[in-house]
């Protein structure tokens, strides 16, 4: 599976590198938003993706936070 692929680097990242990975990933979210308001965006599924990526992020710094 490609997100647990995914996760596994995420884990084996330090906080500041996390932090920097999801304002890379929340820019990205804008942008895909920006185009698909202005019906640029041709995979829409990208959005989906992204949030979802944000998430995990989100979830692995708690995690480190936590421990």
């Amino acid at each position: 599976m490609k997100s647990n692929k995914f996760v596994e680097e995420l884990k084996g990242k330090s906080v500041e590198e996390l932090n920097q990975e999801l304002v890379s990933a929340k820019k990205e979210l804008f942008n895909l938003r920006f185009q698909n308001a202005t019906n640029q965006l041709d995979n829409t599924a990208r959005i989906k993706d992204v949030r979802r990526n944000i998430a995990r992020i989100q979830t692995v710094i708690t995690e480190k936070a936590r421990a």
